[in-house]
């Protein structure tokens, strides 16, 4: 069952995941958040009963071991916090201001009451008898399923553990998969910064994800299912959660003061003033707890800090190992664009086309350039790589091609093209060739100088598709548009005799880009 459950997760992610699957995986966890609340509610009105809850309090035997009340409210942080999910799901998600705050309030809210709600009735369904209750022996792995079986008639008992034992299973492979995508995309992002070693987060060639990293998970995720030992493994799970629940925290802090202006869909209240910062409460506490929780799980659960502890110290060795044999700095940050990472040997950038156009976004675009420049003479591919940066000067059909330029384009053809030549050569091995470069249509122009250098890469700046939609009563040719840019990137990409990396900024966010990559 192991192999093919994590078997289908690890074929799943490397499939990639699409917009219809998400809306799957969404709807199951409704689904499943909408069945816990059935079972509370028919619980509470057929299984009543306080004094089962208050009969099962025997002072005299006894309070529990700290350490076990303390390992067991991180395990229900963990399940109450569901970050894994959050952040494996959150790069998909498009939701404004107001949006975010009712779902954060609805899932603080809605959340605890569900699981704390089938706690009581888990309680008057099997109630402590001796000290002890059939939850934590004959259904301590399946608990709701217990629960369900006290339920009367025995039509909703069948009804009910129908639907328990199919959204159980249904869930837990879906978390599985959630818990890979989360996985994939922090392997992307530890590739791309150079923090693993770019095999390992290698990208597959059709579907952009990282196969290698999924596959190395899986063998991992399928050896520790061996051990069949869920206080292990809950205890594992949690170290990571407080982990990274903790660092997410730390980090809501740390950008109030590196950006503190920075546009937010969400912001937390109470916060105080600290220098030129601000320091959120909320996040505050969440990071003190965290830590706290984090750091009681190394005391307390052995596995955990045995396992969990060499697994850190296995990733910062491998960190510090792979950054020196690269010569690069430990606390540097180094960023390598994702073609790099494609699994596709014959690809080598020996020459770059770079058109610019004297904006601000220049830098970002000779930028990305330079880094997949530097990268190839960094692997020794080429002694220098050659990037070819252009300003288009665009004639009117109104006027010969040879028709004199006014003085004030000139200079801003030289400006935008010296500091292009500034930017690219920051990185070693690189070379930048400079011109300006006369045409009717900058599209043209860009492909008709892609194919006469005959350069292996253009890197362009993706221009916004233009809002106008047909019909002749506002002067269109049709219906909407369904290009997902411009003119000049559409006639770029279609018909340039090599790759195209396009570079676009997100909406609001300017000088900051995404890189993708276009046959």
């Amino acid at each position: 069952v192991s192999v093919v459950v994590i078997g289908f997760v690890a074929w799943s992610n490397i499939r990639g995941l699409s917009v219809s699957r998400l809306g799957r995986l969404l709807r199951v966890g409704l689904l499943n958040l909408a069945l816990s609340a059935a079972i509370v509610i028919y619980g509470l009105a057929t299984l009543w009963n306080p004094s089962a809850i208050v009969q099962s309090i025997d002072v005299a035997a006894g309070m529990p071991r700290i350490s076990d009340v303390v390992f067991a409210a991180v395990l229900a942080g963990v399940a109450m916090i569901g970050i894994e999910s959050a952040s494996g799901l959150a790069g998909e998600i498009r939701v404004g201001g107001r949006a975010l705050g009712r779902v954060v309030i609805l899932s603080a809210l809605a959340v605890p009451l569900v699981l704390i709600g089938m706690s009581v009735v888990g309680l008057m369904a099997l109630p402590v008898s001796g000290g002890t209750t059939l939850l934590e022996s004959t259904w301590i792995n399946d608990p709701v399923l217990g629960v369900v079986s006290q339920f009367q008639p025995a039509l909703a008992r069948d009804v009910f553990s129908a639907a328990a034992g199919v959204v159980a299973v249904t869930v837990l492979v879906l978390a599985a998969n959630g818990n890979m995508l989360g996985l994939s995309r922090l392997g992307y992002s530890l590739a791309t910064n150079r923090q693993i070693p770019s095999p390992v987060g290698r990208l597959h060639p059709q579907r952009a994800t990282p196969y290698v990293l999924v596959t190395i998970a899986s063998v991992i995720a399928f050896l520790l299912a061996l051990a069949s030992d869920i206080s292990f493994l809950a205890g594992l799970f949690a170290m990571g959660s407080m982990l990274a629940f903790t660092m997410a925290h730390v980090s809501v802090i740390m950008l109030r003061f590196r950006e503190p202006d920075a546009p937010r869909a969400f912001r937390l209240p109470l916060s105080i003033k600290v220098g030129k910062g601000t320091v959120p409460i909320p996040a505050l506490v969440g990071a003190v707890t965290g830590l706290g929780a984090w750091v009681s799980v190394l005391v307390l659960h052995q596995g955990a800090r045995v396992a969990g502890g060499a697994w850190m110290l296995f990733g910062v060795l491998m960190y510090i190992v792979y950054r020196k044999s690269q010569g690069k700095s430990l606390a540097k940050r180094f960023v390598i664009p994702e073609q790099s990472l494609r699994d596709d040997p014959d690809v080598e950038y020996g020459s770059i086309l770079v058109p610019v156009f004297g904006d601000a976004i220049d830098d970002d675009i000779v930028g990305t350039a330079g880094r997949l420049a530097a990268e190839e003479a960094d692997a020794g591919e080429a002694d220098e790589v050659i990037i070819e940066a252009i300003y288009v000067l665009e004639i009117p059909l109104s006027l010969p091609i040879d028709a004199r330029i006014p003085q004030e384009r000139i200079d801003e053809a030289k400006r935008a093209l010296r500091r292009a030549k500034e930017v690219g050569e920051e990185y070693d091995g690189v070379k930048v060739e400079t011109a300006p470069v006369r045409g009717r249509k900058v599209g043209q122009v860009i492909v008709s100088e892609a194919r006469r250098k005959g350069v292996e890469l253009v890197v362009l700046a993706a221009e916004n598709v233009t809002k106008s939609r047909g019909g002749t009563l506002l002067g269109g040719r049709g219906g909407p548009r369904d290009r997902a840019y411009g003119e000049v990137t559409t006639y770029v990409v279609e018909k340039a005799p090599c790759r195209v990396i396009l570079t676009a900024a997100p909406a609001g966010e300017e000088g900051t880009r995404d890189a993708v990559a276009a046959d």
